[in-house]
């Protein structure tokens, strides 16, 4: 209740500036914070992981390079809020069915290859954030292997 007052109240605030914001409730949101999350864990964002993120989120959703921008704000924003990844999470598992949370997992593996160093922290995340959407160890490692062979194919 309280967050749809909070959605409403800011469309309101919004109403007129021509600005499109990323609502709570958009699943895009709680993947970007997730992603965001995952580039930062290791304590270095590194340019590639920036230029990836945004890549990565443009492809997928379809955004324009200022869409993108302003998801990566927000996202960045609410991961800096978050006391953990469930607000996260939640969205993601009621929102997505699960092609769309295999598909986040799988966008997860592409950050966590971005820099080419797969840290234990990232590895980690990406463990517990399938897990939380329901989506299987088994499909977790086979994204996982997916996302190492293009990345191998591709050099």
């Amino acid at each position: 209740m309280l967050r749809t007052l909070s959605d409403w109240l800011g469309k309101l605030t919004q109403a007129g500036t021509g600005e499109d914001t990323f609502q709570v409730a958009d699943p895009r949101l709680s993947v970007a914070a997730i992603l965001v999350h995952i580039i930062a864990i290791d304590g270095i964002v590194t340019p590639e992981e920036k230029a990836r993120l945004a890549e990565v989120l443009r492809e997928h959703y379809g955004l324009s390079e200022a869409e993108t921008a302003d998801l990566i704000d927000e996202a960045t924003r609410r991961d800096d809020e978050a006391v953990d990844l469930y607000g996260f999470t939640s969205i993601l598992k009621r929102e997505l069915d699960e092609e769309g949370r295999r598909d986040v997992v799988m966008m997860m593996w592409e950050m966590v290859y971005a820099d080419g160093v797969v840290s234990e922290f990232e590895d980690n995340i990406v463990w517990r954030v399938a897990e939380l959407i329901g989506v299987s160890s088994r499909d977790r490692v086979t994204l996982r292997k997916d996302i190492e062979d293009r990345r191998t194919k591709g050099q």
